[in-house]
């Protein structure tokens, strides 16, 4: 097969628009919330999928999670993806961003080599930022973080980045890890023939076994000792709601500053509110 070899890191997520909960010990309670594909990796995968139509070639989509997260390796079929990986196993329970990249760069290196590894900028149950540049140093590549633009040409990846202020160019040689920023393109809609031929693997096992596979630590050869809670010197304190989704909101807009201060004081006076309260 001609053009890039791609790897397509994602991620299933608690849907923010549902009430997740928080257990008993502090840890967000992801059973009972409903799950979806992690906002911020449709921008990588859709940047891979604009290189394979650009230049060919394939798109591997690897997730690490429990069983249902195979929803969104479906998903990632659907869109474009070519074969998918599940890294489940019950020793991978509680990693944190070191032990997740750890275990994500043993994945990536079972698949073999990779052209380009595309990852989201973070992810909305972590925030962290840091998975992707960890995989990078682990699979010891060069990396390009928070990129909105990409173009390849001879073995090179040609990258304009996200920087504070604006942004800047840079350049370097395949093979390459990019995360790339919401600035991007989004995620085109699924298309028709693609959602047709995955329903039709759906009805035959074994052919989806061919698209989909399941692995675990010992397949890729990690080592279990340096992943899950063992693995994680992050130590979470505390976890806490600060407040129920909804709720009303009054929006000033379109006069000067100090006419919105002198209305939100009014306001205020007329719902018997002080500032101190508000700020609460």
């Amino acid at each position: 097969m001609g053009g890039y070899r791609m790897v397509a890191l994602v991620k299933q997520v608690p849907d923010t628009s549902t009430k997740a909960g928080v257990n008993p010990d502090g840890t967000v309670d992801r059973a009972r919330a409903k799950r979806m594909l992690n906002p911020f990796d449709k921008f990588g995968l859709q940047k891979a999928i604009e290189v394979k139509n650009a230049h060919g070639g394939e798109i591997i989509a690897i997730t690490m999670g429990p069983p249902p997260a195979i929803e969104i390796l479906v998903e990632a079929l659907e869109y474009g993806a070519d074969r998918c990986y599940l890294l489940t196993d019950r020793r991978l329970a509680a990693s944190d961003t070191l032990a997740t990249a750890y275990a994500l760069h043993k994945a990536v290196q079972y698949v073999g080599p990779a052209d380009i590894v595309f990852t989201g900028l973070q992810t909305t149950d972590g925030d962290t930022a840091q998975t992707g540049p960890q995989i990078a140093e682990r699979l010891n590549l060069p990396q390009v973080t928070y990129c909105e633009r990409l173009e390849i040409k001879d073995g090179k990846a040609k990258a304009r980045r996200v920087v504070e202020g604006g942004h800047q160019w840079l350049e370097a040689p395949l093979p390459i890890l990019i995360t790339v920023a919401n600035s991007a393109s989004k995620l085109e809609h699924k298309r028709f023939a693609n959602v047709h031929k995955v329903k039709e693997l759906l009805r035959n096992k074994e052919e989806m076994s061919k698209r989909i596979f399941t692995i675990d630590l010992d397949v890729i050869g990690a080592e279990s000792g340096r992943t899950g809670l063992v693995g994680s010197p992050t130590v979470v304190g505390k976890t806490w709601k600060l407040g129920e989704i909804g709720g009303s909101c009054h929006m000033l807009s379109g006069d000067s500053p100090t006419h919105n201060v002198e209305h939100l004081m009014l306001k205020l006076k007329e719902d018997n509110r002080g500032v101190e309260e508000l700020i609460q």
